[in-house]
C-alpha cells in the first residue's frame, strides 16, 4: 500500500464522494457566503486584512463590507460630525454623575468603573442604532470621530479596572509567599509565579485586556462554507482523477499528502487548497490575536488538519497529578500539558525562522514560542495595540521560560541565545513603539488614549499628569475636546479615590476644565458636584462664572440650593459675583448710553444684586452692595437706575437684620453704617420723587382757561358762564392739590438736608471696630463726600426753585438760614462760586419781599 492509499483510508468517505466538496471554485464560494456558513472564520479578501482594533482610535471603523478595510489618521482633537453628537456629550456627563452618586462609598470605585463602562456601551449601541437607520443601503459605515473616542474610553476604563483591581486589591489580600522549592509540574511553579510575581501578572492582564478588546469589536465572520471538510481537498480529488478535474492545477503539484508534503517535494498543492490553507493560517493566527486558541484548534480539527491543531497543543505547561500524591490510588490521573514542552519550543522555534512557511503560520507558532519577529512579519502594517500584545506575548512567555527552567528538576533543551537576548522592560516596550519604523505605530503611540493607556500600564501617574498638563495649557498639539475632558477629570478622581499620590494641583486644573465645559451645558447640580471637588479659591472662580450666566430667578434660587447641597461656600462666591458685575466697565468701543438711561451693563449689575436676596443672613451684605451700586449711578446723575437698584432691596431688608443679629448692639459696623446709608438714599430718593410728582402736577395738569369768545346771544352766555365757573372750580382743586404737594416736597426735601445726627451721607461716631485699610471703606468715604458735594446743593437749589414758584420767598430766606449754620455747615459742600451764587437767589427772594413791602428777614414766626 502506497502512501496515497494509506492517506485515502483516513478520509471520510461521504466527503470523497462528493465532487461539490472535494472541488469548490471561487464563484461557488462566494456563492454560499451569502447562506449559513456553520464555520465562521475571514472572508475572502484579495487585498488581504487589517487587525484594527477599537483601542487603536486611529484607525477603528466598523465593518459591514467584509471584503475592504480602509483606515485613515483620526485628529482626536476634530469634532464629531454626528447631528446629535452635542447631546451624546450632554447625556453622558449627566449619565457619568449619576453614576457616581450612586456609588459615593471609596469601597465601591470597582464598582464605579463597571457601571462607567455599561454606560458607554449602551451610548455606543445607540450610536450605531442611529446612524444605521439614516445610512443609504449598501454604503459603508464609518464612525466619527466622537464614537472613536467613546470606543477608546471604554477600554480604556477596562484597562483601569482590571490593573487597579489587582493592584490595590489582590495585591493587598496576599500575604507574603514562601519561594518555591524544585518540583517537577511545570504548571505548579507558574501557578506560584503568577501568584508572587504582580509585574508578570499585570503582563498578562493587559495581554488578556488586548485579546478581549480585539475579539469584542471584530466584526468579519466567514470562512470555509461545507459541515466539515478534508485537508487539500481539490489537491486529492486531482491526484485520484487525473485528468478529470473541472479545476486543474496548470502545475506540477505534491504527489504525497502528508502535513510536510509541500516542504519535502517542494512542490505546491492545488491552487484552491493552497488558497484555503492560507486563508485558514490567517484565521489560525487571529483567533490567537483574540485569544480563542481553543477556536482556532477546533478550526483546524474541523478542517482536516488535525496536525495544526496538535502544533498549538504542544505549548501547554505540563502537569501530572500522580506524581507525588499523597494518596495511593489503583487509577491513574490523567497527564495535563506537553510532557517534551522544551523539544516542541526548540522546534517551535525553528518554525517561525523558515523561510518555507507562509507568515501567518509562522505568526501563529511564534506567538506560542515567543518569537517576535514571527510576529511582526504579519503585524507589520497594524496597531498600535497588535504590536504592543506581540512584545508582551514575547515577554511572558521568556518569563514563564526563565522560572520553569530554574525550579523545575527536569533538564531542558537550550533555547537560542537570541531568544533569552528578548526580554525588555515595559519602559522598553513604549520606546519602541514610539520609534516605530510603521509610521502609523508610532504616531498612533502620541495619541491621547494611547498615551494615557501607557502610563497607566507603567502605573507613572505623575508622569502622566505632566503630560495632560501640557495639554491643558496648550503646549502640545492636542486639542482636549470636551469627552476627553470628561474621562480625564473622572480618572482624576478615580485617583483620588484610590489613594494613589499625583500632582494635586494639576488634577484640580483639570477638573476645572472639565467645570468649563459643563458651564455651556447650564445644569447646576452636575456643576455643583464637579466645583466642590476643587479647592475653595477655583471653586470660588468657577462657580461664580457659572452664576454670570443665569438671568431668571428661578434658575439662580435653584443654583444657589444646589451650591449650598455640596458644601460650597455661597456667601463668599455670591458677593464674589456681585462685585465682579459692579467692577465692569464699559467697552471704549461700546455704545454709552445717554445721560440718565440705563445700559445693558447697568441692567446687569442691577440684576446682579439678586443673588443676595434669597438668604436672610446675607441682608447686610446686600445692603452694602446695593448702596455701593447706589452711590455709582448717583455719580453719574442717573436717577433711574438708582431707584432701579433701590427697589432691588426688599422691603423687610432691615428687619431681616435685626432678626438675624437679634439687637441694635450686636449689628456689626458694616451691616450698622449700611443701614444709615440705606435711609440717606431712600431719604434722597423720596425727595427726588417728590419734587418730580410736584412738576408734573405744577407744569402738566394746572386747568387750562376757557378760549374767550364773542358772546351773541342767551345760550352762548349760559354756556360761557359754564364753562368759566368748570374752570374755577378745577383751578381750586389744583391749587389745593399744589399746596398740599407742595408742603410734602418741602418737607421731604428738607429731609435730605436735615437728616438726623451728623447729616445725610454722614457716618456717626460709633465704638464699633471698623476696618481700617480695606479699600472699600476708603473708597466710600470719598464717594459719600463726594456725592454730598454734588446732592446737596441740588437738593437746595430744588427747594428754591419750588419756594419761588409757589411765590414762598420767606422760605428762602429761611433756607439761608439752614445753609449758612453751624450745626451742619452745609454751605461747607458748596464751592464758593457755587455758594455766591445760590445766596444770589436767594437774596433775590429778600428783594421780592420788599417790594411787596413784607418783611425781608427771618423772624422767629418764619423759623418756626
Amino acid at each position: 500500500m502506497d502512501q496515497l492509499e494509506r492517506s485515502l483510508m483516513l478520509l471520510d468517505e461521504s466527503n470523497v464522494k462528493s465532487k461539490r466538496g472535494l472541488l469548490r471554485s471561487k464563484e461557488a464560494a462566494r456563492s454560499l457566503l451569502q447562506g449559513k456558513p456553520t464555520i465562521t472564520g475571514l472572508a475572502e479578501s484579495s487585498a488581504g486584512v487589517s487587525l484594527d482594533m477599537v483601542q487603536d482610535v486611529s484607525g477603528y471603523r466598523v465593518i459591514e463590507d467584509a471584503t475592504a478595510l480602509t483606515t485613515s489618521r483620526l485628529s482626536l482633537a476634530a469634532g464629531s460630525t454626528t447631528s446629535n453628537a452635542k447631546d451624546v456629550t450632554t447625556r453622558l456627563c449627566v449619565q457619568f454623575l449619576e453614576v457616581l452618586q450612586r456609588h459615593s462609598n471609596e469601597t465601591d470605585v470597582f464598582e464605579t468603573i463597571d457601571e462607567l463602562v455599561e454606560t458607554i456601551e449602551t451610548t455606543l449601541t445607540d450610536l450605531d442604532l442611529a446612524a444605521r437607520q439614516l445610512l443609504p443601503a449598501g454604503r459603508e459605515r464609518r464612525l466619527q470621530a466622537e464614537e472613536m473616542w467613546l470606543n477608546a474610553e471604554r477600554e480604556t476604563w477596562k484597562l483601569m479596572n482590571c490593573l487597579y483591581r489587582d493592584r490595590f486589591v489582590t495585591q493587598k489580600m496576599e500575604s507574603e509567599i514562601d519561594d518555591l522549592p524544585l518540583v517537577n509540574s511545570e504548571r505548579t511553579i507558574i501557578d506560584h509565579l503568577y501568584t508572587a510575581n504582580a509585574n508578570l501578572r499585570e503582563y498578562q492582564l493587559i495581554v488578556d485586556w488586548l485579546e478581549q478588546t480585539a475579539w469584542g469589536e471584530q466584526g468579519m465572520q466567514t470562512g470555509h462554507y461545507t459541515n466539515r471538510t478534508v485537508a487539500w481537498e481539490n489537491t486529492l480529488h486531482q491526484l485520484l482523477d487525473i485528468g478529470q478535474t473541472a479545476f486543474g492545477s496548470g502545475r506540477q503539484i505534491v504527489k504525497s499528502l502528508d502535513p510536510d508534503a509541500p516542504v519535502r517535494e517542494k512542490r505546491p498543492l492545488h491552487d484552491l487548497d493552497a488558497e484555503d490553507q492560507n486563508r485558514l493560517a490567517k484565521q489560525i493566527f487571529l483567533d490567537i490575536r483574540h485569544g480563542r486558541l481553543e477556536e482556532a484548534q477546533s478550526k483546524c480539527e474541523h478542517y482536516g488538519m488535525a496536525w495544526k491543531a496538535a502544533i498549538l497543543e504542544g505549548w501547554r505547561l505540563h502537569h501530572d497529578p500522580n506524581y507525588g500524591a499523597e494518596t495511593v490510588s489503583l487509577t491513574r490521573n490523567m497527564i495535563d500539558g506537553n510532557p517534551r514542552r522544551d523539544l516542541w519550543k526548540k522546534f517551535a522555534w525553528k518554525m517561525a525562522e523558515s523561510r518555507l512557511l507562509d507568515a501567518y503560520t509562522k505568526a501563529a507558532v511564534g506567538s506560542l514560542c515567543g518569537h517576535l519577529e514571527a510576529m511582526l512579519e504579519v503585524l507589520a502594517e497594524h496597531t498600535w495595540t497588535d504590536v504592543l500584545w506581540a512584545y508582551l506575548k514575547v515577554q511572558i512567555d521568556i518569563r514563564v521560560e526563565s522560572e520553569i527552567r530554574s525550579h523545575c528538576i527536569k533538564s531542558y533543551l537550550p533555547m537560542p541565545e537570541r531568544y533569552w537576548n528578548g526580554k525588555m522592560s515595559l519602559e522598553q516596550i513604549f520606546d519602541e513603539l514610539e520609534a516605530h519604523r510603521n509610521v502609523r505605530v508610532s504616531l498612533t503611540a502620541k495619541d491621547v488614549d494611547k498615551v494615557i493607556q501607557k502610563y497607566i500600564i507603567l502605573d507613572d501617574i505623575p508622569e502622566l499628569m505632566r503630560i495632560v498638563d501640557g495639554w491643558i495649557e496648550g503646549a502640545a498639539e492636542v486639542t482636549l475636546s470636551p469627552p476627553m475632558l470628561r474621562f480625564l477629570s473622572h480618572f482624576v478622581m478615580f485617583i483620588r479615590q484610590i489613594g494613589k499620590a499625583f500632582q494635586e494641583d494639576i488634577g484640580d486644573r483639570i477638573i476645572g476644565r472639565y467645570v468649563k465645559h459643563l458651564i455651556q451645558i447650564g445644569d447646576a447640580h452636575m456643576l455643583a458636584f464637579y466645583t466642590a471637588a476643587l479647592p475653595p479659591d477655583m471653586q470660588l472662580l468657577l462657580y461664580s462664572k457659572f452664576l454670570e450666566t443665569l438671568n431668571e430667578t428661578h434658575e439662580r434660587k435653584r443654583a444657589l440650593e444646589e451650591a449650598y447641597g455640596f458644601g460650597l461656600d455661597v456667601p463668599t462666591v455670591t458677593v464674589y459675583t456681585v462685585e465682579k458685575f459692579r467692577a465692569r466697565e464699559p467697552d471704549e468701543d461700546g455704545d454709552t448710553p445717554a445721560a440718565g438711561n440705563l445700559s445693558a451693563l447697568d441692567e446687569q449689575k442691577i440684576s446682579s444684586l439678586e443673588w443676595l436676596t434669597f438668604y436672610p443672613e446675607q441682608r447686610g451684605e446686600l445692603l452694602w452692595q446695593a448702596n455701593a451700586l447706589m452711590r455709582y449711578f448717583l455719580g453719574r446723575r442717573c436717577i433711574e437706575a438708582t431707584r432701579r437698584t433701590f427697589d432691588v432691596v426688599p422691603a423687610d431688608t432691615i428687619e431681616q437684620i435685626f432678626t438675624h443679629y437679634g439687637s441694635k448692639d450686636d449689628i456689626p459696623c458694616k451691616e450698622e453704617v449700611s443701614i444709615r446709608e440705606y435711609l440717606c438714599h431712600q431719604t434722597y430718593l423720596f425727595a427726588i420723587n417728590g419734587y418730580n410728582d410736584w412738576s408734573q402736577l405744577f407744569y402738566n395738569e394746572k386747568p387750562k382757561a376757557p378760549a374767550t369768545v364773542k358772546i351773541t346771544n342767551f345760550t352762548e352766555r349760559v354756556t360761557s358762564e359754564h364753562l368759566e365757573q368748570t374752570y374755577r372750580n378745577k383751578l381750586s382743586v389744583w391749587e389745593h392739590r399744589l399746596a398740599e404737594a407742595t408742603n410734602r416736597t418741602h418737607d421731604l426735601l428738607y429731609n435730605v438736608l436735615l437728616f438726623p445726627e451728623a447729616g445725610w451721607l454722614v457716618d456717626v461716631d460709633t465704638a464699633k471696630p471698623a476696618p481700617e485699610d480695606d479699600e472699600d471703606w476708603q473708597h466710600r468715604a470719598v464717594q459719600m463726600d463726594s456725592l454730598r458735594k454734588l446732592c446737596i446743593p441740588e437738593v437746595v437749589l430744588l427747594l428754591h426753585q419750588l419756594h419761588t414758584l409757589t411765590e414762598r420767598h420767606s422760605e428762602n430766606l429761611v433756607l439761608a438760614d439752614v445753609l449758612s449754620s453751624e450745626l451742619r455747615k452745609l454751605y461747607s459742600v458748596f464751592p464758593k462760586h457755587k455758594l455766591a451764587e445760590t445766596l444770589g437767589k436767594l437774596a433775590e427772594s429778600s428783594l421780592t419781599l420788599i417790594n411787596a413791602r413784607k418783611d425781608p428777614f427771618v423772624g422767629d414766626a418764619a423759623k418756626k
